[in-house]
């Protein structure tokens, strides 16, 4: 089913927070460009900053805020972060999404100040291809991370793996018996457009040919989802753990199901990944703008994301300057 111009978005209740645009990986889908560069440290919203945005946020309407990147677990003091955002009056769930790199050595810390929402990308389950893929990055660390915030308790776990045509679709299988042996809820994503169109071309996968190559296990009865769920349709087939979910942004687009803001790590909010509106927060809030004021951008992009027009990302201008810089 395409999206219907003619329906409006529903209310924006779910915030991605990209707090860092650094990264301890280079996957070619995040940061393809060369040109990129990152932002000064000074044009990144500190965590005061952060914090005062979310508790605005949070009366506008948000419930849900998911802490993203470049990779969060990154930048320095980001578990006392979360824990006070945790205290942010309004806001029902507090996520994380990191890569997993650094996911062992911190699941305990994250797991003590009361995180237990983790998505965590993971796209090959291979050694070598994951270093190919990440520029350099050690596949056994993830996994580690992995049954690490298994062992704690931590729910939902969600693994994200983009599927690319060539590169680790010979994989799909590997990954479903992942949720059949794991309580894990394995997402395939199709490649979005954030690379040239040919080499996206090139690597682009239906998410209809994922779906044929699971089919033998049908019948899968979808599962229920919370008001602040994102895109993916959940599954759970018999016999297994876990879930398997399914996000096609490209082949079957919904903008007026979508219910996400994004926030970037320079303070600019973002109404639509595919779109190149952003409305400015950091100037007014280190101008000293009252709440009312920003409140008030935030209802703004509010308005904004129910005004545009809802395309296919691949009529879209590619977001700039890369995935790494806005939070995905």
């Amino acid at each position: 089913m395409k999206a219907d111009s003619g329906s409006p978005a529903p209310q924006a209740n779910y915030l991605r927070l990209s707090i860092t645009d650094r990264c301890n990986l280079a996957c070619f889908y995040c940061q393809p460009r060369r040109d990129w560069v990152k932002l000064p440290v000074e044009e990144i919203l500190r965590y005061e900053e952060f914090l005062h945005l979310a508790r605005v946020a949070a009366e506008v309407g948000i419930r849900k805020v998911r802490v993203t990147g470049g990779e969060p677990l990154v930048r320095r003091g980001v578990v006392d972060f979360l824990d006070r955002l945790r205290e942010t009056p309004g806001l029902e769930e507090i996520c994380l999404t990191t890569n997993g790199a650094l996911l062992a050595e911190m699941a305990a810390d994250l797991h003590r100040v009361g995180i237990r929402h983790l998505n965590v990308s993971l796209d090959t389950l291979r050694p070598e291809r994951y270093r190919g893929l990440t520029g350099g990055g050690e596949v056994a660390r993830v996994l580690a991370g992995l049954e690490r915030a298994l062992a704690l308790g931590f729910a939902p776990i969600k693994v994200n793996c983009v599927a690319l045509k060539g590169v680790n679709d010979d994989e799909i299988l590997d990954f479903a018996g992942l949720a059949r042996e794991q309580p894990l809820q394995v997402r395939f994503i199709e490649f979005m457009p954030t690379v040239s169109r040919e080499h996206w071309g090139e690597h682009y996968l239906p998410m209809d040919e994922v779906r044929r190559r699971l089919a033998f296990l049908e019948p899968m009865p979808p599962c229920a989802v919370r008001p602040t769920a994102g895109p993916a349709r959940i599954f759970r087939p018999t016999g297994f753990r876990g879930e398997l979910g399914f996000i096609s942004p490209v082949s079957d687009h919904r903008c007026p199901a979508c219910n996400r803001l994004r926030l970037t790590a320079a303070g600019r909010v973002r109404p639509c990944l595919f779109s190149d509106r952003e409305l400015d927060l950091k100037g007014p809030l280190r101008r000293g703008a009252p709440p009312e004021e920003l409140a008030e951008i935030f209802r703004q992009a509010m308005a904004l994301k129910s005004s545009l027009s809802p395309r296919s990302p691949l009529e879209a201008a590619l977001p700039s300057p890369c995935m790494a810089s806005i939070g995905g």
